[in-house]
């Protein structure tokens, strides 16, 4: 596509409308992301079966984290991709930077379907799971940027908001593309062959998505600004030095990082991973009804990308992010507190009604994580914060005078715990066997339910708390791919945008399942995992508020 841009008086792009060709450019780049999101998030919505199949030497608690932390692990290393594609994009191009960055996540993702689990290989599966993840990670940190940054620069002033939008919809299409995906799956194959191998189909269905991608990339022509910067002669020899080596720069890409992308990044998963996980793991809501739950607020809340990044482009950026962060913070405790009431509602009355406290000499307590599984918990204190965590029971800890024997409080009732230091092996498992059971009947007898119950399930209570999350999440992340773009200069546009963007989200909220469930896990109360997107969304409001600049009028074709 040849550059076009009319000018005005004042030598800044003119206000016009955007053609038919920019249009289908730009339908083209965003589907394509769609089918790269899809690619990264089955395995955040498979979690708990990938657990059970590349993770089976761990126990169930410490399986589901481990297998969290190698979903983070694709996170963690997003920032370097987008370093090494940030760098190529500014130096060769945005078209064929992501065109490769697509291959490597679509190639990495059906491998994922064809790897053979634990039980077949053993410790190698996890380990080449974690490889591919590492792989998908690298891809998609060279992927947003470029996204993001094509589709501003052709986009027509006054509208980047609105027009960047569509991007920003990629990645909750893509999650609600694999949930429609894996529960079609699920419904033909049925539960448990899903579980034993039917899961792979949606990572094998990748492989259409990505030759499908690849040529709706090849169709794309270069972006205006980049083709314009490349015939004058400006683009950058060293983007990274540049970007990060001089300070008013940097201050720039420290400024996007605190005060803008990890803010936007905790409120994200909060709002579209963490809450399924909290429907599934700590109100035992079936997987089936929780995936169905979070599609339907999806389906519903999606438009408000577009809503928001227009809105934007006449009230600003900075103002929306910022207000979605403080009802981020206001909200996040009565809202799940809500979930659970509408969820769950035995649960919700048992907890009311029949407290659970552990209470114990805090010395011989324990952190109850154990991603290794190698870790003997033997005191009373961690045998009794054992079984509640492996039923999934939320509890409070009271300290108890030194030396004493921890117990149980589950209303009325007291049960002992015991240590099983000294114990044979079989008497170990014949104690652990009988006081699990106490334990259940105990819970049982005082109204904590096995799992939610379907028939008491307040569905549209559910899909409307649900999809307020949602929207919290279009508030933050709406306007943010116009914000980052409009922040830095055409030159290094693409690598110093990408960095914050990618620590943001990659390691801030990448890392949020992970930190959030071994906060439960330690403290026992399953609301503390709010405290980590609650003291991040936080920071990024305070640092925003008195350091990040308004940006939605700066001429974007500015090379300096």
């Amino acid at each position: 596509m040849a550059v076009n841009v009319a000018m005005s008086a004042g030598g800044k792009p003119a206000p016009r409308p955007m053609t038919t060709a920019e249009r289908k450019v730009i339908l083209a780049s965003s589907l394509g992301t769609v089918f790269e999101w899809y690619d990264f998030y089955l395995y955040g919505s498979l979690a708990a079966i990938i657990a059970r199949q590349f993770f089976a030497g761990l126990d169930p608690t410490s399986a589901f984290i481990f297998a969290l932390l190698a979903f983070a692990a694709g996170f963690i290393v997003r920032p370097f991709g987008a370093l090494f594609f940030g760098r190529l994009g500014d130096m060769i191009g945005r078209k064929y930077t992501f065109l490769v960055t697509i291959l490597i996540m679509g190639v990495s993702t059906f491998i994922v379907g064809i790897l053979p689990n634990y039980a077949t290989i053993g410790v190698a599966a996890p380990i080449i799971l974690i490889i591919l993840r590492l792989l998908q990670g690298l891809a998609l940190g060279g992927e947003y940027g470029g996204a993001a940054t094509y589709v501003a620069e052709h986009s027509p002033p006054g509208k980047r908001g609105a027009y960047t939008a569509w991007i920003q919809t990629t990645a909750t299409m893509g999650l609600f593309l694999s949930l429609l995906v894996i529960l079609g799956t699920r419904t033909i194959t049925g539960e448990e062959v899903f579980n034993d191998w039917g899961w792979r189909i949606p990572f094998l269905v990748s492989i259409l998505l990505l030759g499908i991608s690849v040529w709706i990339r090849m169709q794309l022509s270069e972006s205006p600004a980049f083709q314009k910067m490349k015939a004058e002669g400006k683009t950058s020899k060293a983007p990274l030095s540049e970007s990060f080596g001089q300070w008013k720069n940097l201050k720039i890409v420290l400024i996007a990082l605190f005060g803008l992308t990890a803010g936007q990044a905790v409120v994200w998963y909060t709002g579209q991973f963490y809450a399924l996980f909290f429907l599934t793991q700590q109100l035992k809501v079936d997987a089936v009804t929780a995936n169905l739950m979070i599609a339907a607020a999806l389906l519903v809340g999606t438009p408000f990308f577009l809503v928001f990044g227009a809105l934007s482009d006449k009230i600003g950026r900075k103002p929306i992010i910022m207000l979605g962060c403080a009802l981020a913070i206001a909200t996040y405790f009565p809202v799940f507190k809500l979930l659970t009431e509408m969820a769950n509602p035995d649960l919700a009355r048992a907890q009311a009604n029949n407290k659970v406290v552990v209470v114990a000499d805090p010395r011989e307590c324990s952190f109850q994580f154990n991603p290794t599984g190698t870790a003997k918990f033997t005191s009373s204190c961690d045998v009794a914060k054992q079984v509640l965590a492996s039923s999934s029971v939320s509890y409070d800890n009271e300290a108890a005078p030194a030396g004493t024997t921890a117990v149980i409080r589950i209303g009325e009732h007291v049960i002992q715990s015991y240590s099983s230091t000294g114990l044979s092996a079989e008497e170990a498992r014949a104690r652990d066997a009988e006081f699990k059971k106490v334990v259940a009947d105990t819970l049982k007898q005082d109204g904590y339910p096995a799992k939610a119950d379907p028939a008491k399930m307040n569905k549209l209570g559910m899909v409307a708390i649900l999809t307020y999350l949602v929207i919290l999440v279009t508030m933050v992340y709406g306007p943010i791919a116009a914000m980052l773009v409009e922040l830095f200069p055409t030159r290094i546009r693409y690598t110093s945008m990408s960095l914050p963007y990618h620590i943001g989200n990659g390691w801030f909220g990448g890392l949020l399942p992970t930190m959030s469930f071994a906060i439960v896990a330690q403290t026992g109360n399953m609301y503390n995992g709010l405290w980590y997107p609650i003291i991040i969304a936080g920071m990024t409001l305070v640092i925003g508020m008195l350091f990040l600049s308004e940006t939605k009028d700066v001429d974007i074709y500015a090379q300096d």
